[in-house]
């Protein structure tokens, strides 16, 4: 199977590429997808409204090679939701995703992103309301928690039973509405106080919170996302786990990405590319898009 065609969405859904915002948009995806043939890859959180009533196409608009790649989508609002995520199928995306994880404070203005942890039969009518409309996946993206800040710091370091009960009852209510795989990043989500730097780098991984969960939910597909940096990282948590979500690492290495595919595929004998042989991949690319009018540094900023 070429690399321009359509994978079939039942493959390998080990290794996946976080939703970055003002990073993974279609060229940085064409970029990654170089280094890895087998990688999901997702695209910047993109309201509702925007699709419904922003440029559409511009927003929606992928290159084949990104087989398979999501859309994910931010909102509260069932119908609008719903809507976006038959824009996303139409348009031929193989998954979608809701933001439910996001804690900045732009987001938590929209009232979605990890604010809606605290609305977990919210969050299952807006999954119910899109799966009506769509076929293809409907997955949740969120946290193992949230902190409304009042604790500073040292509450975002603590992690207790009350933390993991809204952790279970959101998981299980979101899953009774027909999500069948969760997207875990192992961190506390702060939502007042801190900046999203401070929510990356202050409260501790908890991997073990996410193993938990799995355990508790063994019919779900639970993938842990934050913080993986490493190959060796990477298969420690496959063993227990579902998928692994690789973010600013594999923005930065993305020869990490093409170390997983080679050690989960080996029977594949593939080589990743070499600098040069990206870069020649690219120009073809790059000299369509500036023929719909992309800048040149839209493209360039993901390689240089």
């Amino acid at each position: 199977m070429s690399f321009s065609e359509k994978q079939d969405i039942s493959m390998d859904r080990r290794i996946s590429v976080a939703p970055m915002m003002d990073w993974t948009d279609r060229h940085c995806r064409f970029f990654l997808r170089q280094f890895a043939p087998h990688t999901w890859l997702y695209t910047e959180m993109i309201t509702a409204a925007a699709l419904i009533h922003g440029k559409r196409e511009r927003l929606l608009a992928f290159d084949p090679i990104e087989h398979p790649v999501a859309l994910q989508v931010g909102g509260s609002e069932p119908d609008a939701l719903a809507q976006a995520a038959a824009f996303g199928e139409e348009r031929g995306y193989d998954e979608i995703n809701i933001n439910v994880g996001c804690p900045s404070e732009r987001v938590q203005s929209g009232a979605f992103g990890a604010c809606l942890m605290r609305e977990p039969e919210l969050v299952a009518d807006c999954v119910a309301a899109m799966r009506t409309r769509v076929k293809i996946p409907v997955t949740v993206k969120t946290r193992i928690g949230i902190e409304a800040g009042e604790g500073g710091a040292s509450r975002a370091l603590e992690y207790d039973d009350l933390d993991y009960e809204l952790l279970h009852h959101f998981v299980r209510t979101v899953a009774a509405a027909g999500c069948d795989t969760f997207m875990i990043h192992a961190r506390k989500a702060v939502l007042k106080g801190f900046s999203p730097k401070d929510n990356r780098e202050i409260p501790p991984l908890r991997y073990d919170i996410v193993r938990r969960l799995k355990g508790e939910f063994p019919s779900l597909r639970i993938h842990a996302n934050g913080g993986v940096r490493t190959l060796e990282e990477a298969s420690a948590l496959l063993e227990d786990l579902d998928g692994v979500m690789i973010g600013r690492e594999a923005y930065h290495n993305p020869y990490l990405l093409a170390q997983i595919q080679q050690q989960l595929h080996p029977d594949e004998h593939w080589q990743p590319p070499t600098r040069l042989e990206v870069i020649e991949r690219l120009i073809p690319y790059a000299d369509a898009r500036l023929r719909e009018g992309h800048s040149l540094h839209a493209i360039t900023r993901h390689v240089l």
